[in-house]
């Protein structure tokens, strides 16, 4: 009977977690270049003095879905979406390299440009400075150029590039912070083919719909596994009534 039990314990449980994902997927439908996270079931046996009849459930993280969600556009001159693959490396709070596909900017007290969670965008030299009173515009390579405010347009000045990159996939994983980072701890380098388009802003690739779908699958599943435990309950006590009676 115990082992019933722990056979549907462990399937609850996975299931529960795995609802957690469903939800900050469901949660982060309308961020900016969120990338979905996927999990997965899988079956391990459970190793024993008895046959080998038994498996509990385990949920694995297999990693995020990658594909690009869609643009929109918003007119603004320091919103900014990658074209196709890629990523915009920014600062993280500990001073490493985090990779983001969130490409609305702005420009703090100090003119330097930022994240609007307050992360500064780099540069193959480090942050990127921003001059007051000055007219911005973002290439398709991610140079930033500015012209002085005023009634006679002046010399465009090339300021910056912003870092783009386009590490292997397979060499990605998301950090506590919800920023990309490589498994190696390594930057990565710059890619030239990777493109912007000055003001977009790419939103969530998470599908609300099939979220749904699958939370009510994950509730059903659930609810399946409590029952399971409850008739393993029903079944202990008819037993114990039984050996009463003997």
């Amino acid at each position: 009977m115990d082992r019933l039990i722990y056979t549907a314990m462990s399937g609850a449980k996975q299931i529960l977690e795995q609802q957690a994902t469903v939800s900050n997927n469901l949660a982060n439908v309308s961020t900016n270049g969120f990338r979905a996270q996927l999990d997965t079931f899988r079956a391990v046996p459970v190793v024993s003095e008895g046959l080998p009849t038994r498996t509990f459930v385990v949920d694995s993280t297999v990693g995020s879905d990658f594909r690009a969600g869609p643009l929109q556009q918003t007119g603004r001159a320091l919103d900014v979406a990658l074209e196709g693959q890629g990523w915009l490396a920014v600062e993280r709070a500990d001073g490493t390299e985090g990779y983001t596909r969130s490409g609305s900017l702005k420009v703090n007290e100090n003119g330097v440009l930022q994240t609007q969670s307050g992360l500064n965008v780099l540069s193959d030299a480090g942050p990127i400075t921003i001059p007051p009173d000055i007219v911005l515009s973002i290439a398709k390579d991610g140079t930033i150029s500015t012209v002085e405010a005023g009634s006679k347009p002046g010399v465009s000045i090339q300021l910056a590039r912003m870092k783009l990159v386009n590490p292997p996939q397979e060499n990605l994983v998301r950090g506590d912070d919800g920023l990309f980072i490589t498994k190696d701890g390594e930057a990565a380098e710059v890619d030239a083919n990777v493109t912007v388009a000055a003001g977009y802003v790419e939103s969530s690739n998470v599908n609300a719909v099939d979220a749904m779908v699958n939370m009510i699958s994950l509730a059903r599943q659930f609810e399946l596994h409590m029952n399971m435990l409850k008739h393993a309950e029903s079944n202990a006590a008819k037993a114990t009534e039984f050996l009463a009676l003997n």
